[in-house]
């Protein structure tokens, strides 16, 4: 990993570009609120900004970027196809409309939300994103919430592998075999809710123990961890001050025997693969 600008490291993705290693997660930030909290969140350094369709706020968050004074360059921004514009025309229109609430010429990262199962369209989302590529309407383009089968059929269909794979991912729910699935074929690991929300294991033993030897906050040590394993969390926060903590992860490093302590968290509740709770119903 190479340093940015930002002063995050960066991971090389399998398209041949780079992405920060710690991006901000958006939902709810809406309305005046929500803009001055994502343009706090890139005052402190966040130079990857996830949202989508389904939030909300792809307004807001062009504002935030142009009123950051930051270049645009300098700013990934990530978007979302929801469950409902799955169909190859529908994703394409769905991706167009993304840019103009964001007021870009591009996304830096686009992905489809998750894969609708009971629609069974997603290969044509699929389609529709790898052809944007080609066309530059988008940079870098994903997954989010799809299993191995997911991904088999689409990369069988089209031969493009998916720069990330975005999944609920924390200390209790840590998807060993995704992980390892998406290191066997080249694709990013993503967290969303990487604390893990209600169920944020921050009293545990395991993780208020490196806290005290670090003297850092649980969540930073939460969020060390997510760095350690390779993946990318997505932490979401409206609070300057927590933004720039959680940003603050790289200057400490847990052992071994801390990292194996803080997986051992995990909980098998046989899920197989989640969707945003906060908008599962809408995706």
């Amino acid at each position: 990993m190479a340093s940015t600008p930002a002063q995050a490291p960066t991971y090389d993705l399998n398209d041949g570009t780079t992405i920060p290693a710690i991006g901000l997660g958006t939902y709810p930030l809406r309305d005046e609120d929500g803009t001055a909290a994502i343009v706090s969140a890139i005052e402190v350094g966040y130079r990857l900004i996830d949202t989508a369709v389904n939030y909300e706020n792809e307004t807001e968050v062009g504002e935030a970027i142009r009123r950051s004074g930051v270049p645009r360059d300098e700013i990934l921004v990530a978007s979302k196809i929801p469950g409902r514009h799955h169909a190859y025309d529908d994703a394409v229109a769905s991706v167009r409309e993304s840019l103009g609430r964001l007021g870009v010429e591009r996304t830096d990262l686009h992905l489809i939300h998750w894969p609708n199962p009971s629609q069974g369209k997603y290969v044509e989302a699929w389609r529709a994103l790898v052809q944007l590529q080609r066309d530059g309407l988008v940079r870098s383009i994903g997954v989010s919430n799809f299993t191995e089968e997911h991904l088999t059929r689409i990369i069988d269909d089209t031969g493009v592998v998916p720069a990330v794979n975005q999944v609920e991912l924390h200390p209790r729910f840590p998807q060993d075999h995704m992980r390892e699935v998406h290191e066997r074929l080249g694709i990013r690991t993503e967290a969303w809710s990487p604390m893990g929300k209600r169920r944020a294991p921050l009293d545990e033993d395991a993780v208020t123990a490196a806290a005290t030897a670090y003297d850092v906050s649980p969540g930073q040590v939460i969020l060390r961890w997510h760095v350690q394993l390779g993946t990318l969390p997505i932490p979401k926060s409206g609070d300057s001050g927590r933004q720039a903590e959680n940003l603050d992860v790289f200057g400490f490093e847990l052992t071994d025997a801390e990292m194996s302590a803080i997986s051992g968290l995990a909980e098998d509740d046989g899920r197989l693969f989640g969707g945003d709770p906060d908008t599962h119903e809408e995706m």
